[in-house]
């Protein structure tokens, strides 16, 4: 294969890379704006939050066009052809993040006003956001380092937000109960923390799809799940 052939091919697989991890920052900057919005009701970042949601989608068409060229014009073999798959599958749970992340948004619009929110309430949300951010960087770091053992932990620590997303759900019930008037803004805090603990999912895809990409092995065994209440 001519030089300039290699050199091209190369540049393609180094874009799709980029795309990614450009990708996965806006996606964290996303899940983080929709997480200040919420410990501070603003509106003005929750409506930006929102429509910057669009930028997230023009990346993973982008992305993905990129990876079915490739598929199609290079054919490629062994870890060029992970490459492309996994770009493919990352792109498509970054976008539900960034989903996520807006419907986070959308739900502050709505409680924005409601001051009789207890913040211990508040507090149990925003302490789910920051192990959903952390797994999320976590794998995206594991994903530009190539590090197969830090996706491997990021896919075994799913467990964890779990857990505090049954605590939460369990608190939020028992205001609702003991007070009517809290039922509608708890039901949205309980949209949120959903939202939440379907990034931890989505991130825990993310490291399966890198492990494979690094080690050319799949993840077979069940992925470690917290004992969901609502499910």
């Amino acid at each position: 294969m001519a030089e300039h052939i290699v050199k091209s091919f190369e540049g393609e697989l180094e874009a799709l890379s980029t795309g990614i991890a450009q990708m996965g920052g806006l996606a964290e900057a996303q899940l983080q704006a929709s997480l200040e919005a919420v410990a501070h009701r603003d509106s003005a970042l929750a409506e930006k939050t929102v429509a910057e949601d669009r930028r997230i989608d023009a990346m993973e068409q982008d992305i993905d066009l990129r990876a079915v060229r490739l598929l199609a014009l290079r054919q490629p073999m062994a870890i060029d052809l992970r490459e492309a798959v996994a770009a493919i599958k990352i792109s498509t749970d970054l976008e539900r993040i960034g989903d996520l992340a807006k419907n986070i948004a959308k739900r502050v619009l709505i409680i924005q006003h409601d001051y009789e929110l207890p913040n211990r309430l508040v507090q149990g949300i925003l302490r789910m956001g920051r192990i959903a951010q952390s797994q999320l960087k976590s794998v995206l770091d594991a994903y530009s380092n190539r590090d197969a053992q830090v996706s491997l932990d990021v896919w075994r620590g799913d467990e964890e937000l779990d857990a505090m997303y049954n605590s939460v759900f369990r608190e939020l019930l028992t205001y609702m109960m003991e007070d009517p008037r809290m039922i509608s803004a708890c039901t949205h805090l309980l949209f949120i923390a959903k939202n939440l603990e379907r990034t931890g999912d989505h991130a825990t895809n993310v490291a399966e799809a890198a492990y494979y990409l690094i080690t050319g092995e799949r993840l077979m065994d069940d992925r470690p799940k917290g004992n969901n209440i609502t499910e």
